[in-house]
């Protein structure tokens, strides 16, 4: 599967953006899905998942409450809605697909396919 990340760019503290991956294929409800941000001279860290039906969802303890993840299979699109935005959330964002649960979802080797990335900042 192919994925294509979209929806980044800047916005002042206290904003929101909605990012979105689209996926190629005709396979994409048998994919969970991740979101994961890289802050530069940091790791990639995990931020949040969603179950193969969308009925599932995991937050990383410092968005919860502020970021929702969603999908359409019927669109084959992942979405992260990201409210009250903080600087600190500035990274690039990139989405993920998950084939086979091992156990480990908040781990970037849990996950088979990436995208490219997009780029989120966040002004103070």
């Amino acid at each position: 599967v192919q994925l294509q990340a979209s929806g980044g760019g800047l916005v002042q503290a206290g904003g929101s953006l909605r990012l979105s991956c689209a996926a190629s294929g005709r396979t994409f409800s048998s994919y969970s899905m991740g979101w994961f941000r890289q802050a530069p001279g940091k790791e990639r860290e995990f931020v949040a998942r969603i179950g193969r039906s969308g009925g599932s969802t995991w937050y990383a303890d410092s968005v919860k409450g502020r970021f929702t993840i969603s999908r359409d299979n019927a669109k084959n699109t992942v979405y992260l809605q990201m409210n009250s935005l903080k600087p600190e959330d500035t990274a690039v964002y990139y989405c993920a697909a998950d084939r086979f649960y091992s156990g480990t979802y908040s781990q970037v080797a849990e996950y088979d396919y990436w995208g490219q990335g997009t780029q989120v900042t966040v002004s103070s």
